[in-house]
């Protein structure tokens, strides 16, 4: 498991208009980068809309928000549409970044056992620097949670 402290990963990952971004490109900002199991499902909706609710407070404190799932860009670009999410939704369906965040992992659903994303929220400082790991977040209060801590890093 990444720990804070540690140098962030960098990726390259397309958006949803297949543009390649690279965590690099913010260097200098704070950025929340969360992973997530799948668009349009229950519980990863509800975490990308709470998101989309708070952005204008995450923009007022000139921090980027980046989802990552291993859904394909044409996913994103329906699920950022449908739900009007103004952040940046990247697709990971190789698992660079997925693997190299340590969130692929074993995953039990009523007995079967799989692997997936474990939804986690990395805090990354204007340096590159991971601030804070919040493993198995939970949808509904992830976006709060981040806001609350940034809050308190003033």
């Amino acid at each position: 498991m990444l720990e804070a402290g540690m140098k962030a990963p960098d990726f390259s990952l397309p958006d949803k208009e297949e543009h390649v971004i690279h965590l690099s490109d913010f260097l200098g900002k704070k950025v929340v980068l969360y992973f997530y199991p799948k668009d349009n499902t229950p519980g990863c909706t509800r975490q990308a809309c709470a998101f989309a609710g708070s952005y204008e407070k995450f923009r007022a404190k000139d921090v980027v928000v980046i989802g990552i799932s291993k859904d394909s860009t044409a996913s994103h670009r329906k699920f950022a549409e449908k739900y009007e999410l103004p952040f940046i939704l990247l697709s990971d369906p190789e698992l660079q970044a997925i693997q190299a965040y340590d969130v692929w992992k074993q995953k039990k659903l009523y007995g079967k056992v799989s692997m997936g994303v474990v939804r986690t929220t990395y805090v990354i400082d204007e340096q590159g620097i991971i601030e804070k790991v919040m493993p198995k977040v939970k949808p509904d209060t992830n976006a709060a949670e981040i806001l609350a801590y940034l809050e308190e890093g003033k």
